[in-house]
């Protein structure tokens, strides 16, 4: 096999090890982003509950208020009641008791109401926190482990570039520049074998010329389909 082959196919082989650690990383990152977005889940739910909490604390606070302001109309209407003359005057002034008492009694039934949901959601806010803190937990474990997983791929990818810069060092600048070109569009598939007489590439099959010139091995030979650099294992020429 030409020298020039074998340098091209050996760096193929070291870009495909170094890119095969990517999905190790998206794996590590992924558990924790995972982690990640439980815990902004329950945070956020976490925070809707002391939303509706403080809402409803100011319903009735504002209840309250008005409670305060019917009962001083109450009063005042007792008031007013002793210098009444007409009977006219004493009915307008039992409607407008009437109608402050039945909104007193919707106040007091709304203050009820929005206090037991308060404290209903005064306990979810406890189950919440607990499993907020759980999360929390599990996100610091995630990164922790992640970050370790990639420290350890960082360290692996370290002997391969300095393979790989050796490699590249000691290939013609000629060839190399042909490679990465390929290697923009093609990827890692930018040096293949051939098997069966056909790409490994684009699989299609190679004609004949094509085919001897490959198990030759004198001069980078190119797949006429997919244009993807050949070579042929020294097993199968033997064969």
């Amino acid at each position: 096999m030409n020298k020039h082959i074998q340098e091209l196919v050996e760096l193929s082989l070291t870009d495909k090890k170094i890119d095969s650690y990517q999905p190790q990383i998206d794996a590590a990152d992924q558990k924790t982003s995972k982690a990640q977005k439980k815990l902004i889940d329950a945070e956020d739910g976490l925070n809707k509950l002391h939303t509706l909490i403080i809402n409803n604390d100011q319903k009735v606070a504002s209840y309250e208020e008005q409670l305060k302001m019917l009962n001083e109309q109450l009063v005042n209407n007792v008031k007013k009641s002793k210098n009444i003359s007409t009977e006219k005057e004493m009915k307008a002034l039992a409607i407008e008791e009437d109608i402050a008492k039945e909104k007193m009694t919707f106040a007091n039934e709304e203050i009820e109401r929005l206090q037991v949901i308060n404290g209903k959601k005064t306990e979810e806010i406890k189950e919440a926190k607990e499993i907020a803190d759980t999360l929390s937990k599990e996100l610091k474990k995630a990164t922790t482990e992640a970050n370790g997983e990639k420290s350890a791929i960082e360290k692996s990818k370290v002997s391969l570039f300095t393979e790989r810069e050796k490699t590249i060092r000691e290939i013609d600048q000629k060839v190399l520049a042909f490679y990465e070109k390929i290697r923009i569009w093609a990827g890692n598939t930018a040096v293949v074998v051939v098997k069966k007489q056909a790409c490994y590439g684009c699989y299609m099959k190679l004609n004949d010329k094509t085919y001897s010139e490959v198990i030759r091995g004198e001069e980078i030979t190119t797949c006429p389909h997919c244009g993807r650099i050949l070579y042929i294992e020294r097993e199968a020429v033997e064969a």
